[in-house]
């Protein structure tokens, strides 16, 4: 069995995929597979479910999510492995009984690290990498889970390494020369991003190898003007000499490849 969480919750095995009803049952999988193999606390599964209002007797009412929990597994149950056996009681909580890589976020996370690694020395191999770390996406994580602390932070921190990657995923293809075919894409991140200033830089630097040095200064008077009316700010050490390398025409602007 294999958890999805990097859009709507599904659980996925040989016998089929299925959506998971109830906001409640929802998140409580949630917090056991973003623990995958580890024991979450019954006191931390009810602070998420109920937090500072709970429910009379919160703790069969748990117990009563964990049941439907293991019952919706029970469906989709492959080689003997069923809903009482993935997820175990254990001391004063839960474990769900999954190796880490069973869960799409894991996986992600692990692909996004290693060609964040390879992105100076085989640019290559990080874009392999970094697109099918972001295949892995079906929309916002954990989009249909409820408004607990704990998997809202892992959903906006899941949000922020998709970004990440994504911004690395560019560096990777500007590396390789590919920036032709990117000014489009990074365009409408610039949008959808304004004050995300390493789009910003990699627009530019894009928009310059494609013959656009004005496009690319005025992108930077675009952002600078957002930055000092909406923040109070300049841009960044880095945003600024990717700014003079280009007012200059480096030659290091060009791409080595």
């Amino acid at each position: 069995m294999q958890v999805e969480m990097l859009g709507a919750l599904t659980m996925v095995t040989a016998n089929g995929r299925l959506r998971i009803p109830g906001e409640k049952v929802r998140t409580t999988l949630a917090m056991l597979a973003l623990n995958a193999g580890k024991m979450v606390s019954c006191d931390a599964l009810v602070d998420e479910l109920w937090g500072e209002l709970p429910v009379g007797n919160a703790k069969n009412a748990l117990q009563a999510h964990i049941k439907r929990l293991r019952k919706l597994m029970d469906r989709l149950a492959t080689e003997g492995r069923y809903g009482y056996q993935l997820i175990q009681t254990v001391d004063n909580g839960y474990v769900l009984e999954l190796p880490r890589e069973a869960v799409d976020a894991n996986r992600f996370l692990d692909l996004a690290a290693q060609g964040a690694r390879c992105l100076d020395s085989r640019p290559g191999e990080a874009v392999q990498l970094l697109e099918r770390a972001l295949q892995l996406w079906h929309g916002p994580a954990l989009v249909d889970i409820g408004e607990g602390i704990q998997c809202r932070s892992a959903a906006s921190w899941l949000d922020e390494s998709r970004v990440i990657a994504k911004e690395d995923l560019i560096t990777a293809r500007l590396a390789l020369g590919d920036e032709r075919s990117i000014v489009s894409e990074l365009d409408q991140l610039v949008a959808r991003y304004p004050l995300r200033e390493r789009f910003t830089e990699q627009f530019m630097l894009a928009l310059y190898r494609c013959g656009r040095q004005a496009d690319a200064l005025d992108v930077y008077h675009r952002i600078r003007e957002r930055l000092t009316m909406d923040l109070g700010l300049e841009p960044g050490q880095l945003l600024q000499q990717r700014y003079q390398a280009i007012l200059a025409q480096d030659p290091a602007l060009v791409a080595s490849v």
